[in-house]
Protein backbone atom coordinates (compact mmCIF):
# COMPACT_ATOMS: atom_id res chain seq x y z
CA UNK A 1 0.00 0.00 0.00
CA UNK A 2 2.82 2.36 0.90
CA UNK A 3 4.60 1.56 -2.36
CA UNK A 4 1.46 2.43 -4.35
CA UNK A 5 1.12 5.74 -2.49
CA UNK A 6 4.77 6.54 -3.21
CA UNK A 7 4.30 5.72 -6.88
CA UNK A 8 1.23 7.98 -7.05
CA UNK A 9 3.10 10.77 -5.26
CA UNK A 10 6.11 10.46 -7.55
CA UNK A 11 3.84 10.42 -10.62
CA UNK A 12 2.04 13.51 -9.40
CA UNK A 13 5.30 15.37 -8.76
CA UNK A 14 6.59 14.34 -12.18
CA UNK A 15 3.38 15.62 -13.82
CA UNK A 16 3.71 18.95 -11.97
CA UNK A 17 7.32 19.28 -13.14
CA UNK A 18 6.36 18.58 -16.75
CA UNK A 19 3.53 21.14 -16.66
CA UNK A 20 5.84 23.71 -15.06
CA UNK A 21 8.52 23.12 -17.68
CA UNK A 22 6.01 23.42 -20.51
CA UNK A 23 4.51 26.70 -19.35
CA UNK A 24 7.88 28.00 -18.18
CA UNK A 25 9.43 27.38 -21.59
CA UNK A 26 6.44 29.00 -23.27
CA UNK A 27 6.76 32.07 -21.01
CA UNK A 28 10.49 32.32 -21.67
CA UNK A 29 10.01 32.10 -25.46
CA UNK A 30 7.26 34.72 -25.39
CA UNK A 31 9.24 37.03 -23.13
CA UNK A 32 12.42 36.70 -25.20
CA UNK A 33 10.45 37.39 -28.37
CA UNK A 34 8.89 40.52 -26.88
CA UNK A 35 12.22 41.76 -25.59
CA UNK A 36 13.82 41.12 -28.97
CA UNK A 37 11.17 43.26 -30.67
CA UNK A 38 11.97 46.15 -28.35
CA UNK A 39 15.71 45.93 -27.98
CA UNK A 40 16.39 45.16 -31.62
CA UNK A 41 14.45 48.26 -32.67
CA UNK A 42 16.51 50.89 -34.46
CA UNK A 43 13.84 53.54 -33.96
CA UNK A 44 15.10 56.57 -32.03
CA UNK A 45 12.40 59.24 -32.29
CA UNK A 46 12.53 62.83 -31.15
CA UNK A 47 9.37 63.33 -29.11
CA UNK A 48 8.19 66.94 -28.82
CA UNK A 49 5.67 68.59 -26.49
CA UNK A 50 4.37 72.14 -27.03
CA UNK A 51 3.44 74.64 -24.35
CA UNK A 52 0.08 75.84 -23.10
CA UNK A 53 -2.65 76.68 -25.63
CA UNK A 54 -0.69 74.93 -28.42
CA UNK A 55 -1.75 71.77 -30.24
CA UNK A 56 0.15 69.01 -31.99
CA UNK A 57 0.67 71.19 -35.08
CA UNK A 58 2.82 73.59 -33.02
CA UNK A 59 6.12 72.31 -34.41
CA UNK A 60 5.14 71.93 -38.07
CA UNK A 61 7.36 74.86 -39.05
CA UNK A 62 10.25 73.61 -36.91
CA UNK A 63 10.10 70.16 -38.50
CA UNK A 64 9.91 71.71 -41.98
CA UNK A 65 13.04 73.77 -41.27
CA UNK A 66 14.93 70.76 -39.89
CA UNK A 67 13.91 68.66 -42.89
CA UNK A 68 15.14 71.33 -45.31
CA UNK A 69 18.50 71.59 -43.58
CA UNK A 70 19.30 67.89 -43.25
CA UNK A 71 17.86 64.42 -43.73
CA UNK A 72 14.10 64.43 -44.14
CA UNK A 73 12.27 62.63 -41.34
CA UNK A 74 8.62 61.75 -41.00
CA UNK A 75 6.20 63.43 -38.61
CA UNK A 76 3.57 61.77 -36.44
CA UNK A 77 1.14 63.97 -34.48
CA UNK A 78 -0.55 62.55 -31.39
CA UNK A 79 -3.31 64.03 -29.25
CA UNK A 80 -4.27 62.73 -25.82
CA UNK A 81 -7.87 63.55 -25.02
CA UNK A 82 -9.32 64.27 -21.61
CA UNK A 83 -10.95 60.83 -21.51
CA UNK A 84 -7.45 59.29 -21.96
CA UNK A 85 -8.19 58.26 -25.55
CA UNK A 86 -5.63 58.90 -28.27
CA UNK A 87 -6.00 60.24 -31.79
CA UNK A 88 -3.20 60.79 -34.29
CA UNK A 89 -2.36 61.91 -37.79
CA UNK A 90 0.65 61.55 -40.03
CA UNK A 91 2.81 58.45 -40.01
CA UNK A 92 6.28 57.08 -39.43
CA UNK A 93 7.81 55.95 -42.71
CA UNK A 94 9.41 52.51 -42.91
CA UNK A 95 13.17 52.65 -42.38
CA UNK A 96 13.00 56.15 -40.86
CA UNK A 97 15.03 55.68 -37.69
CA UNK A 98 14.69 59.27 -36.40
CA UNK A 99 11.09 60.39 -36.87
CA UNK A 100 9.51 63.35 -35.12
CA UNK A 101 6.59 62.66 -32.82
CA UNK A 102 4.61 65.62 -31.47
CA UNK A 103 2.33 64.97 -28.50
CA UNK A 104 -0.39 67.51 -27.76
CA UNK A 105 -3.19 67.51 -25.21
CA UNK A 106 -6.86 68.27 -25.69
CA UNK A 107 -6.70 70.14 -22.40
CA UNK A 108 -3.71 72.39 -22.98
CA UNK A 109 -4.48 74.93 -20.27
CA UNK A 110 -1.84 76.46 -18.01
CA UNK A 111 -1.42 75.90 -14.26
CA UNK A 112 0.41 73.40 -12.09
CA UNK A 113 -2.62 71.14 -11.56
CA UNK A 114 -3.10 70.78 -15.30
CA UNK A 115 0.60 70.30 -15.99
CA UNK A 116 0.52 67.32 -13.62
CA UNK A 117 -2.44 65.93 -15.55
CA UNK A 118 -0.55 66.43 -18.80
CA UNK A 119 2.41 64.46 -17.40
CA UNK A 120 0.02 61.57 -16.75
CA UNK A 121 -1.42 61.89 -20.28
CA UNK A 122 2.16 61.88 -21.56
CA UNK A 123 2.67 58.52 -19.86
CA UNK A 124 -0.44 57.20 -21.64
CA UNK A 125 0.85 58.47 -24.98
CA UNK A 126 4.35 57.05 -24.50
CA UNK A 127 3.02 53.61 -23.56
CA UNK A 128 0.81 53.66 -26.65
CA UNK A 129 3.68 54.72 -28.91
CA UNK A 130 6.20 52.26 -27.53
CA UNK A 131 3.75 49.39 -27.84
CA UNK A 132 2.80 50.35 -31.39
CA UNK A 133 6.25 51.23 -32.76
CA UNK A 134 8.49 49.06 -30.57
CA UNK A 135 11.15 51.56 -29.50
CA UNK A 136 12.93 51.72 -26.18
CA UNK A 137 15.11 54.80 -26.73
CA UNK A 138 14.16 58.38 -27.56
CA UNK A 139 15.12 62.04 -27.24
CA UNK A 140 12.79 64.68 -25.84
CA UNK A 141 12.07 68.32 -26.68
CA UNK A 142 9.74 70.57 -24.73
CA UNK A 143 8.81 74.19 -25.31
CA UNK A 144 7.57 76.26 -22.38
CA UNK A 145 5.29 74.09 -20.22
CA UNK A 146 6.17 71.16 -22.45
CA UNK A 147 9.54 71.06 -20.69
CA UNK A 148 7.73 70.90 -17.35
CA UNK A 149 5.54 68.04 -18.60
CA UNK A 150 8.69 66.13 -19.53
CA UNK A 151 10.36 66.79 -16.19
CA UNK A 152 7.39 65.57 -14.13
CA UNK A 153 6.96 62.56 -16.42
CA UNK A 154 10.63 61.59 -16.06
CA UNK A 155 10.49 61.93 -12.29
CA UNK A 156 7.18 60.17 -11.74
CA UNK A 157 6.26 57.87 -14.62
CA UNK A 158 9.32 57.00 -16.69
CA UNK A 159 10.31 53.32 -16.52
CA UNK A 160 14.10 53.21 -16.53
CA UNK A 161 14.11 49.41 -16.64
CA UNK A 162 12.50 49.23 -20.08
CA UNK A 163 13.42 52.56 -21.72
CA UNK A 164 16.26 55.03 -22.03
CA UNK A 165 16.28 58.72 -22.90
CA UNK A 166 19.33 60.26 -24.50
CA UNK A 167 18.78 64.02 -24.49
CA UNK A 168 16.15 66.28 -23.00
CA UNK A 169 16.04 69.81 -24.39
CA UNK A 170 13.76 72.33 -22.69
CA UNK A 171 13.17 75.73 -24.30
CA UNK A 172 11.78 78.67 -22.36
CA UNK A 173 10.48 76.35 -19.63
CA UNK A 174 9.43 78.30 -16.49
CA UNK A 175 10.58 76.01 -13.69
CA UNK A 176 9.45 78.63 -11.17
CA UNK A 177 6.56 79.95 -13.26
CA UNK A 178 6.58 83.78 -13.31
CA UNK A 179 8.64 84.19 -10.14
CA UNK A 180 11.91 86.04 -10.63
CA UNK A 181 13.27 85.64 -7.12
CA UNK A 182 15.07 82.44 -6.22
CA UNK A 183 13.83 82.79 -2.65
CA UNK A 184 10.18 82.66 -3.77
CA UNK A 185 9.99 79.04 -4.84
CA UNK A 186 6.66 77.88 -6.18
CA UNK A 187 5.13 74.58 -5.12
CA UNK A 188 5.98 73.16 -8.52
CA UNK A 189 9.69 73.98 -8.24
CA UNK A 190 9.72 72.64 -4.69
CA UNK A 191 8.20 69.36 -5.87
CA UNK A 192 10.55 69.07 -8.85
CA UNK A 193 13.57 69.52 -6.58
CA UNK A 194 12.17 67.04 -4.05
CA UNK A 195 11.78 64.32 -6.69
CA UNK A 196 14.94 65.03 -8.72
CA UNK A 197 16.73 61.90 -7.51
CA UNK A 198 14.28 59.86 -9.62
CA UNK A 199 15.50 61.41 -12.89
CA UNK A 200 17.40 59.15 -15.31
CA UNK A 201 21.03 59.68 -14.38
CA UNK A 202 22.38 58.90 -17.86
CA UNK A 203 20.34 61.67 -19.46
CA UNK A 204 21.88 64.77 -21.04
CA UNK A 205 19.89 67.97 -20.45
CA UNK A 206 19.97 71.31 -22.26
CA UNK A 207 17.95 74.16 -20.75
CA UNK A 208 17.57 77.07 -23.18
CA UNK A 209 16.37 80.54 -22.22
CA UNK A 210 15.42 83.32 -24.57
CA UNK A 211 16.05 87.00 -23.88
CA UNK A 212 13.99 89.40 -25.94
CA UNK A 213 14.95 91.92 -23.24
CA UNK A 214 17.66 91.61 -20.65
CA UNK A 215 15.20 89.99 -18.22
CA UNK A 216 12.88 87.69 -20.16
CA UNK A 217 11.63 86.41 -23.51
CA UNK A 218 8.51 88.54 -23.34
CA UNK A 219 6.66 86.02 -21.16
CA UNK A 220 9.01 83.84 -19.08
CA UNK A 221 11.59 85.45 -16.74
CA UNK A 222 15.08 84.19 -17.45
CA UNK A 223 15.55 83.59 -13.71
CA UNK A 224 12.70 81.07 -13.77
CA UNK A 225 14.29 79.14 -16.63
CA UNK A 226 17.71 79.10 -15.00
CA UNK A 227 16.32 77.69 -11.74
CA UNK A 228 16.06 74.38 -13.55
CA UNK A 229 19.67 73.89 -12.45
CA UNK A 230 18.39 72.91 -8.99
CA UNK A 231 16.37 70.14 -10.58
CA UNK A 232 18.94 68.67 -13.00
CA UNK A 233 22.45 69.63 -11.96
CA UNK A 234 24.31 66.72 -10.31
CA UNK A 235 21.31 64.46 -10.94
CA UNK A 236 21.86 63.74 -14.64
CA UNK A 237 24.86 62.88 -16.82
CA UNK A 238 25.35 66.51 -17.85
CA UNK A 239 23.39 69.74 -17.66
CA UNK A 240 23.93 72.75 -19.91
CA UNK A 241 22.32 76.18 -19.65
CA UNK A 242 22.15 78.17 -22.88
CA UNK A 243 20.82 81.66 -23.49
CA UNK A 244 19.81 82.91 -26.94
CA UNK A 245 19.11 86.54 -27.77
CA UNK A 246 18.46 88.82 -30.69
CA UNK A 247 15.93 88.15 -33.44
CA UNK A 248 13.42 85.32 -32.88
CA UNK A 249 14.10 85.25 -29.14
CA UNK A 250 10.54 86.10 -28.14
CA UNK A 251 8.88 83.24 -26.27
CA UNK A 252 6.60 81.99 -29.04
CA UNK A 253 9.39 82.29 -31.66
CA UNK A 254 11.94 80.24 -29.74
CA UNK A 255 11.22 76.83 -31.34
CA UNK A 256 12.22 78.17 -34.76
CA UNK A 257 15.05 80.39 -33.52
CA UNK A 258 18.03 79.65 -35.84
CA UNK A 259 20.36 79.04 -32.89
CA UNK A 260 17.92 76.58 -31.33
CA UNK A 261 17.35 74.83 -34.64
CA UNK A 262 21.12 74.39 -34.88
CA UNK A 263 21.25 73.02 -31.33
CA UNK A 264 18.50 70.50 -32.09
CA UNK A 265 20.37 69.37 -35.18
CA UNK A 266 23.71 69.08 -33.40
CA UNK A 267 22.76 67.86 -29.95
CA UNK A 268 19.72 65.69 -30.65
CA UNK A 269 19.68 64.53 -34.27
CA UNK A 270 23.45 64.23 -34.71
CA UNK A 271 24.10 63.45 -31.05
CA UNK A 272 27.39 65.31 -31.01
CA UNK A 273 26.40 67.59 -28.15
CA UNK A 274 26.70 64.79 -25.65
CA UNK A 275 30.41 64.56 -26.41
CA UNK A 276 31.39 68.12 -27.10
CA UNK A 277 29.89 71.53 -26.55
CA UNK A 278 31.15 75.07 -26.78
CA UNK A 279 28.66 76.11 -24.09
CA UNK A 280 29.24 75.91 -20.32
CA UNK A 281 28.48 72.39 -19.14
CA UNK A 282 27.77 71.29 -15.59
CA UNK A 283 29.04 67.75 -15.96
CA UNK A 284 28.21 65.27 -13.23
CA UNK A 285 30.12 62.22 -14.39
Amino acid sequence: MRIIKNIILISLLFAIILVSLFFGEKWVRTNVKNQAIVYNSQLNPTVMIPGSSANNHRFDNLVAILNRQSTTHSLLRVQVNEDNSISYSGRIRPNDSQPYIVIGFQNNSDGYANIKRQAKWLEIAMKFLQKRYHFNHFNAFGHSNGGLDWTIYLEKYFNQKSSTIGTLMTVGSPFNFSEKSESNRTQMLTDLIKNRSKLPRDMTVYSIAGTETYNDDGIVPIESVLLGKYVFQKNVHSYTQITVSGNDSEHSDLPTNPQIVQLIQRDILDGRGQKQSSNPVFNNR
